[in-house]
């Protein structure tokens, strides 16, 4: 007798509990220098559901991280996004995959996601290149955190960086730039996210949903 299909609504949570049983093996297969975390995007704040591996300190319960919130932020048109490269805040080199979940509907609710310490290799590659004359790459550097706050700030400090002057002195122009990059980033997917981004910017949370419909509206017919 065929086993009927689950109900689509309990599909991302027995997706969930069956990798859950095999992040360990995955990432005991690689070794040490290997991280395997499994998100559930339906809750971005604490988005973490299970993890195996140290490279990033992420626990369960800890938020997803930038590339998250941009796989967050493409929604039910996120694909795979592999073997890219990102720089720790501590200088570790990690080579990634992120592979999107989704439910029988093609509805985004999660991502399993593998990262690899390549450090050691690229040391070795720089000194290579040193040797041979080749300037090594720049990597981008992403900010991966047990606290949602962290990820939050790095964004704006990234945001702030390009604008060449601190996030509580941007005009009003500036500072709708400024949501409207961290708006189609997902930032504003997460609940907590709207305060805290207020507080960064020195603005209250009433001017902050002001400029925030602004900068949809503007961006929407531009």
């Amino acid at each position: 007798m065929e086993t009927p299909a689950l109900p689509t609504e309990d599909e991302p949570d027995a997706v969930l509990a069956a990798l859950a049983q095999v992040v360990d093996g995955i990432a005991a297969t690689f070794g040490r220098s290997c991280e395997v975390v499994l998100h559930d995007y339906r809750k971005a704040d604490a988005s973490v559901v299970a993890v195996a591996g140290q490279l990033t300190a992420r626990e369960v319960g800890s938020p997803m991280s930038k590339i998250g919130l941009s796989v967050l932020a493409k929604g039910d048109d996120a694909t795979a996004e592999l073997n890219y490269l990102t720089r720790t805040a501590d200088g570790q080199v990690l080579k990634s995959s992120t592979l999107p979940l989704k439910d029988r509907t093609g509805r985004l609710f999660g991502a399993l996601c593998l990262n690899v310490d390549v450090t050691s290799l690229w040391q070795a590659r720089d000194l290579l290149g040193e040797l041979a004359g080749d300037e090594p790459a720049e990597l981008p550097t992403t900010t991966f955190s047990s606290d949602f706050d962290d990820v939050v700030d790095a964004v704006l400090r990234k945001q702030a960086h390009e604008l060449g002057k601190p996030a509580t002195t941007l005009s009003r122009s500036e500072r709708i730039d400024v949501l409207r990059a961290l708006d189609q980033r997902g930032a504003f997917a997460v609940r907590r996210a709207a305060p805290r981004i207020a507080d960064a910017l020195g603005i209250s949370r009433a001017s902050l949903y002001a400029d925030l419909a602004e900068c949809r509206r503007t961006g929407a017919t531009s």
